[in-house]
């Protein structure tokens, strides 16, 4: 009897079948939203093409359709199936807004665009499943940090086409940032930098590729996002150490390190003695090493006098038992002495040399009797106006 009291009294929903997934109205995204427990999902009205009305009326029809896809699905109950119409006419739409962001169809007005960035909002910032490193109590996950754990985002139908859609209002000629700046603030950026820690490749490809143009665009947000990935990379090097994102962002560093003005300021040198040399120590570097190895290389390729920290800091930092990382720092450390001047070089021969005779004394075969190892060392220079010359040794079963 209370049970039916409390149902009259209640307001008029939209008919829905009571095991069907949840619906989220736009403003209101909590964890619900995220597609936690909930009890109905409302039909969605099928709204018209943006051809099909005047110019004048598309601004208000695409906040219509906007606030239609801030509706977020359960994708994870795959046995309720009677909402498929709902997300398929979800996905139209979203397909129809990012070809309408494309097209150049005209600037879109202020109160569309903080709409648009607020629907985004609604299907990005979710509370996903944890990932791999996060099941602390799994001695497995714990003992091999390097073995890559794929998840794959039910919901990534839905995803994708979002992500695609802030892409395209991001690098869209008419998105002006210092309109946009205001709907794309620091806060956001902050959650986007959050998302990087998915277990989903394809959602931290999108990821990647978004975040640098954020960067490009809005110069204003430069060198906060530095920072931003700075505490990322210190929370997980000296706290952590789990995280999936790390490649990704040196990925977007590589680029964004290619593009420092010359002399290069006080605050990037500090990024590679405090940040990108201490990322070797971590037991998952190997996970990241190529990316990671591009960036320290890049700094030398601009800075020639940074040769020193770099070696010093792989020297620091150099496996005792682990073979295989020991070759990706060779592989890093050839790549650094091509680079090398004389002047450098010579305040780091030593112990350089002695590393290399403790690598060519390994009784492991890939270090050592198996294959040519490849080391670019400086001959004698006879003068000090002459160019660097790099002659290539073929060490072959020699003791040192």
């Amino acid at each position: 009897m209370l049970n039916r009291i409390i149902k009259r009294g209640a307001p008029k929903l939209p008919k829905a079948d009571a095991n069907e997934p949840p619906a989220v109205v736009v403003g209101h995204v909590s964890r619900a939203a995220a597609g936690c427990d909930t009890s109905s999902v409302p039909s969605i009205e099928a709204l018209p093409l943006f051809r099909d009305v005047p110019a004048g009326e598309r601004q208000s029809l695409f906040i219509r359709k906007l606030r239609l896809c801030a509706v977020v699905f359960d994708f994870s109950d795959m046995i309720t199936l009677r909402c498929a119409r709902e997300r398929e006419v979800k996905r139209r739409n979203l397909a129809e807004l990012i070809d309408f962001v494309q097209s150049s169809s005209g600037r879109l007005a202020e109160p569309v665009q903080e709409e648009l960035v607020r629907t985004i909002a609604a299907n990005i910032f979710r509370c996903p499943p944890p990932v791999a490193h996060e099941n602390t109590g799994s001695e497995a996950a714990a003992a091999d940090p390097e073995e890559e754990n794929i998840f794959l985002d039910p919901a990534w139908p839905h995803l994708q086409l979002v992500y695609e859609l802030l892409l395209r209002y991001v690098v869209s000629s008419d998105t002006d940032a210092k309109v946009a700046k205001r709907f794309i603030d620091h806060a956001f950026v902050l959650r986007v930098l959050d998302l990087f820690d998915s277990g989903d490749p394809r959602e931290r490809e999108y990821l990647k590729t978004i975040l640098h143009r954020i960067y490009g665009k809005f110069m204003v947000h430069r060198p906060f996002i530095r920072k931003a990935i700075s505490n990322i990379f210190y929370r997980f090097i000296f706290e952590t150490e789990r995280h999936s994102g790390i490649g990704e962002l040196l990925e977007i560093l590589g680029s964004i390190i290619n593009g420092f003005a010359l002399p290069m300021k006080e605050e990037h040198k500090l990024f590679l003695v405090r940040v990108l040399i201490p990322l070797h120590k971590t037991k998952p570097a190997g996970v990241y090493h190529h990316q990671l190895a591009y960036c320290t290389t890049q700094f030398v390729e601009k800075d020639c006098k940074l040769a020193v920290t770099v070696i010093r800091g792989l020297l620091k930092y150099w496996p005792v038992t682990n073979c295989q990382k020991e070759l990706l720092f060779l592989g890093e450390l050839e790549e650094v002495l091509e680079t090398t001047q004389p002047s450098e070089f010579q305040q780091c021969m030593v112990p350089l040399f002695k590393q290399i005779s403790r690598c060519l004394n390994s009784s492991h075969f890939q270090l050592f009797g198996a294959r040519k190892f490849n080391i670019y060392i400086v001959p004698q220079v006879t003068s000090q106006t002459l160019p660097l010359k790099l002659v290539r040794y073929d060490i072959v079963n020699t003791q040192c």
